[in-house]
């Protein structure tokens, strides 16, 4: 009885951070400004730590593959995915600029950055985050407590909670929305023809 009681009031929990996480102004306006990278001809990176880490994959996996129909693939890249630049920069320099280095060399003027950081201080995405600036890359923040990043991105989506598991709960349903509404405005009229 005690596991039934303590699954019930972590479903509670998370349903209670998603009620009062109102974020939709900003959730649009990441949507507008990622349409906008596309429609450009630019791509997306994303970047985060551990959980994170696995969230810019799944994003990325949604990006390029699929979210709910077939249809072209949209240019997007994880960089946390290439493991020997991870460990042999993260080696021989640092691994607080192993996502700023990848950047720097795949990124150009016009290309996103999702930054994805439940504290906002992870320092390998605020490096990245400086690096986007001077790259002139737009950066659009999914953070929990808000940290550092909340000031440097160019778009923050703060969650309102300190509990990282309720964080990315919410993070994931914040990609799910961009994704389906990015693949609704870019394929959805050629989808009908």
């Amino acid at each position: 009885m005690r596991i039934e009681k303590k699954i019930k009031k972590i479903f509670d929990k998370s349903i209670e951070v998603k009620k009062k996480t109102n974020l939709i102004p900003q959730i649009q306006k990441a949507v507008e400004l990622i349409y906008d990278c596309y429609q450009s001809g630019n791509k997306v990176f994303i970047c985060g730590n551990g959980g994170s880490a696995e969230q810019a994959q799944h994003m990325v996996a949604e990006l390029i593959g699929k979210f709910k129909f077939k249809r072209k693939g949209l240019a997007a890249l994880a960089l946390t995915t290439n493991t020997p630049l991870l460990t042999a920069w993260s080696n021989d320099y640092s691994f607080q600029t192993v996502f700023a280095r990848e950047l720097e060399a795949l990124g150009k003027k016009g290309d996103m950055l999702i930054a994805i950081s439940t504290s906002g201080n992870s320092e390998n995405v605020i490096q990245a985050v400086k690096t986007a600036k001077k790259l002139k890359i737009k950066s659009i923040g999914l953070l929990g407590k808000g940290g550092k990043l909340k000031n440097l991105v160019s778009l923050p989506i703060t969650v309102p909670s300190r509990e990282t598991p309720r964080i990315q709960e919410v993070h994931l349903l914040i990609i799910h929305i961009i994704c389906e509404i990015i693949e609704d405005l870019i394929f959805k009229k050629s989808r009908k023809s």
